[in-house]
This record gives C-alpha cells, structure tokens and sequence, in this order.
C-alpha cells in the first residue's frame, strides 16, 4: 500500500476495491477562520469524532482509506459545490456552514450566509483536493480491478432535534433510496445486520447518503456506494466526545463483517 498525504487529506491506498471516505472527521481550522469562530464553534462539536479510528483495520484488509484533515465548519465535503440541498424542505446543513447543528452561530457575527468569494476560496482550497483525490482513486481502482466500492463513513451525536425527531438508531445505511448501490451488495450487509440485535439499523431512513454517496455511486457503471452514519452514543461518551473502547468493541466487530463483506464483493461472483 501507498501512503499520501496533502494539507486536506490523509489517503492510505488499498489492493481491493474498497474505498473508506471519512469527509468529517478533520479538525483542522486555519487560523484566519478560527478567529472569526465563536469559542462553541471552536469546540468543532458536529465533529465526526473518532469515526478513522473505528475503521483502522480497513488498510489491513486490503481498503484503501481516504479522510479529511480540516473541518466541517471550514467546509463540508459531503454537499454539493453548488450548495444544493440535499433533502428539499427540510433544515438545511450548507457547504460552508453558519450555524451548528443545534443552530448556535459558528460566526461573532452571527452571519447566516458567507460571502461567495469566500465560499468559492474555501471550495478551491479545500473541497476540491478531496474530491479531485477521491474521484482519482475511484477511476485507477476501476482501472485495476473494473469496478469499486464505496463507503462513506459518518457518525453523529443520537439526539439532534434541530434535524430529526427523536434518537437516531445505531446504523444509518443511505444508498440514495437504491439508486447508488444495487441489492447485490446491500443484501448481504442487510442479512449480517438482520442477524444480530445489539445494534438498530434502518435502510434510508433519515440519511439516504449524502453528495458523496449520491454523485459517485453509480451501480451501471461499476460504482457500487453507501453511506453508514454511526449513532455516536454505541461508541463513545457524546458529552465529552470520548472514544469508549468497551462500547466501541461489540461495533467495531460488526463493521469488521461489514467490511469483509465489501472488500470481497464481486460483480460477477453476485450475478451468479
């Protein structure tokens, strides 16, 4: 495996046709926005806390792994460039968020909007490395072995009742309502999860997949593609966003299984 590394992304390269994006899980602020940041948005609290050290054995079997280093407050890798919503008529989280999840401003100013030089700086800057990154590493996997597999990996606090009503469940699987990801793949995944009862799971309930899932999944042309957004309760301590090491065991299990399951995908072996 081939190790790079830029200032937006950390990518570890794989000899299968798994590929693990962790869009999130950057923490990284330059300084000429942190300064403008309120001290809550400096806490970086709608974070993807911990989500690359969940999937740490992926390179080790064999899946390429590439995540961010800068945060979701500088901008999200997961929407569109054009900062199109991705769910219509519902609370919307931007390309270069405002406010937090819990609706605090992320600005002093209380802004609800940034300027569109800025946006498209922070779109240059930092988007568009990821992305070029990403969509470069999907084609030499096509290349090498004629198709790939994405997961888009997530996480997130349970309770958030500015987006959603109630607590989320454990594992949240978008494949953009099956548009991104044929039966093949996600029926083997749902049998694994139907064959346990630690963990909730729905199938395109809340998150059908964000502009990852949705803009490189692509089942016609060999891309197969899903989201897991992980409750972060069945792993950490949410309130202090502490890694739980017995918490996360029984989880990190079940994505192992998960995960064999995608790094052993065929297309040929599933139409047989």
């Amino acid at each position: 495996m081939n190790d790079a590394q830029s200032s937006t992304y950390q990518l570890v390269r794989g000899r299968t046709p798994l590929i693990v994006s962790i869009p999130h899980v950057g923490t990284r602020v330059p300084p000429e926005i942190e300064c403008e940041f309120t001290p809550e948005a400096r806490a970086l609290s709608d974070t993807d806390w911990h989500v690359e050290r969940l999937y740490d054995f992926v390179p080790e079997l064999g899946g390429s792994v590439i995540a961010a280093q800068y945060s979701r407050y500088v901008i999200d890798l997961n929407r569109p460039p054009d900062d199109a919503s991705l769910y219509p008529g519902m609370t919307k989280t931007g390309l270069c968020p405002t406010h937090s999840f819990a609706g605090d401003p992320l600005y002093g100013s209380a802004v609800d909007a940034l300027p569109g030089s800025e946006i498209e700086l922070r779109r240059q800057r930092y988007w568009q490395p990821y992305h070029q990154a990403l969509a470069g590493l999907i084609a030499e996997t096509r290349r090498r072995l004629g198709f790939a597999v994405l997961l888009d990996a997530h996480s997130i606090r349970s309770y958030v009742p500015r987006l959603f009503t109630g607590r989320l469940p454990d594992i949240n699987i978008g494949t953009d309502d099956g548009r991104s990801c044929g039966p093949e793949l996600i029926v083997p995944l749902l049998e694994i999860l139907a064959a346990q009862n630690q963990f909730t799971y729905v199938v395109n309930g809340r998150f059908k997949g964000g502009h990852i899932t949705r803009h490189y999944g692509s089942p016609s042309d060999d891309v197969q593609a899903l989201q897991i957004e992980l409750a972060q309760a069945s792993y950490m301590d949410e309130d202090h966003a502490v890694y739980d090491e017995r918490r996360a065991a029984p989880l990190r299990d079940l994505l192992q299984r998960l995960i064999a399951v995608m790094v052993q995908f065929s297309p040929a072996a599933a139409s047989r």
